[in-house]
């Protein structure tokens, strides 16, 4: 028998109830045990795609922070080795500052990923080197770059001025490599940690 709407009888249409159970409830049933932070506890849309996460560099605040504080570092360790006496007191307190704030952020990091590795297979080189496609290809080179450019500026300033205070200048890397290690354990793609079979 067909029904005017076109449908047959006793025939189910999407979001009809199934055994008096709708398939939106079914779905909160069947996460509902999930423990907090897990991704399967998580509403659909806030879940991390297949595709790994949605990043722009330009629009990235840490790919932002990035890209200012190592231009601000180059100009200053560049203009403190030219006039050491008028820029090299600004020169060591910005060294001092964005060494502290690498600092922060690998143990902000390190944090983070221990968190996450309750569920997801989080390995070293993907959270402090962005390998092994934790980041989209963008951030991955800005990222990389910004690192780079912080050792090449801070061997070429310290070796200009050797045995004077630009030495604090080898510091800065460490800001690199806290922001590339923040941005994976905040949105960095792992692969799901296999599960546990009993004995």
């Amino acid at each position: 028998m067909v029904t005017p709407g076109g449908d047959r009888a006793g025939e189910d249409r999407p979001g009809d109830a199934v055994d008096g159970v709708r398939p939106d409830e079914a779905h909160d049933q069947r996460h509902a045990g999930a423990a907090p932070g897990h991704p399967a506890a998580r509403p659909p849309a806030e879940r991390p795609s297949a595709a790994g996460p949605v990043a722009v560099a330009g629009r990235d605040l840490i790919c932002r922070v990035a890209v200012w504080a190592t231009g601000a570092f180059v100009v200053v360790s560049a203009l403190a080795a030219a006039w050491p006496d008028t820029f090299l007191p600004l020169s060591v307190p910005v060294d001092l500052v964005l060494f502290a704030v690498g600092c922060a952020a690998f143990l902000w990091a390190y944090a983070l990923a221990i968190g996450r590795s309750r569920y997801e297979t989080v390995t070293m080189a993907g959270l402090f080197f962005l390998s092994e496609g934790a980041a989209p290809p963008d951030v991955t080179r800005l990222l990389r770059g910004a690192l780079a450019v912080q050792v090449v500026a801070a061997v070429a300033v310290a070796s200009a001025r050797p045995f004077t205070a630009l030495a604090f200048s080898v510091l800065v890397p460490m800001f690199g490599l806290g922001l590339m290690a923040l941005w994976a354990a905040r949105h960095g793609r792992f692969p799901p940690k296999a599960p546990e079979r009993g004995d």
